[in-house]
């Protein structure tokens, strides 16, 4: 990251007093990592200092937080930003049963606890599998998140899947192991940039400092598999932001229409781009999730601006 000075803090102790000093000298280092206990799990979390409203990244399946970094290089330098890694990918251990959504969403409310960043509330965004991750996070905690942001994700059961070579790939988490491989499958996997330029998902993947375990991987697939928020996406009363791309092998851009139509408070925004354009393509959707936060409803004029900018 670019963020100045990074300090590494391992191990838990201190506890929530001492990350909270920790964080109170951000305003000079900017950057802070720790590994935090929250419910029987060891979660790698990384802070970045800001001001105002936090804004809580949760991340696609198998990828660990620095994979974040092109989009937390291109949003306001003054925004608090929350990234973590969740059990058994990246710097967390793995957890010692499989997990449900419900339970690592009360985990994550833990941990915003443990920072003791949530007093005014927390605005949260999910990317892919970290999007189902989000929205149980809202269903939990209506009053705890503030906004919430889902892009190129679904969900869960009932969701219009991709073809079944595109999800094929998914079973496995290679291609954060093998580089050559996720330059071989990226325009077939991702689509958007990736079909014209692999490279870009190289460099993505370059980032990912230690690989998830197959333990944590396959537990991330069950929770995947068990869990739906159909039904409940009426109850969803945040404003919610529904990012899609009309070129996503994974998540069908329908997805994000059965979505828009469900959640009372959705803005939708589609752009000619795939499932990972969010971070290979990071500056024109930094700004527009900031405009978001910041309460702005572009025009329709905006909105085709905005969409001709990713093209």
């Amino acid at each position: 990251m670019n963020d100045g000075a990074f300090h590494v803090i391992a191990g838990p102790s201190g506890g929530a007093d001492g990350l909270t000093t920790q964080l109170s000298r951000l305003s000079a280092e900017r950057s802070v990592q720790r590994v935090i206990p929250a419910l029987g799990q060891k979660i790698r979390v990384s802070v970045r200092a800001g001001s105002g409203v936090p804004l809580v990244l949760c991340n696609g399946i198998g990828a660990s937080l620095e994979v974040l970094d092109p989009l937390v290089d291109q949003l306001d330098p003054n925004t608090t930003v929350v990234r973590f890694d969740v059990p058994g990918i990246g710097g967390s251990s793995d957890s010692p049963l499989p997990y449900a959504f419900p339970y690592l969403a009360a985990v994550l409310g833990r941990l915003v606890s443990a920072l003791g960043l949530g007093g005014e509330g927390v605005d949260v965004l999910g990317l892919s599998w970290g999007g189902a991750l989000a929205q149980q996070f809202a269903l939990q905690n209506p009053r705890r998140c503030r906004r919430l942001i889902l892009v190129s994700t679904g969900f869960g059961i009932g969701t219009v899947p991709g073809s079944p070579a595109v999800l094929a790939k998914l079973l496995t988490p290679r291609r954060f192991l093998d580089n050559d491989y996720a330059v071989r499958i990226a325009g077939e996997l991702y689509g958007g940039s990736a079909r014209t330029d692999a490279s870009t998902v190289k460099r993505l993947f370059d980032r990912q400092l230690m690989a998830g375990s197959p333990v944590g991987y396959l537990h991330q697939l069950l929770a995947a598999s068990v869990w739906s928020s159909l039904f409940a996406l009426p109850l969803i009363r945040q404003p919610t932001l529904i990012v899609a791309g009309t070129d996503d092998p994974i998540i069908p851009v329908v997805n994000a229409r059965i979505m828009g139509r469900l959640l009372p408070h959705a803005t939708m925004h589609l752009h000619t781009g795939g499932h990972v354009d969010l971070l290979t393509n990071a500056a024109p959707f930094a700004s527009l999730i900031e405009s978001f936060r910041n309460g702005a409803s572009p025009s329709q004029r905006a909105a085709r601006r905005w969409r001709s900018c990713v093209r």
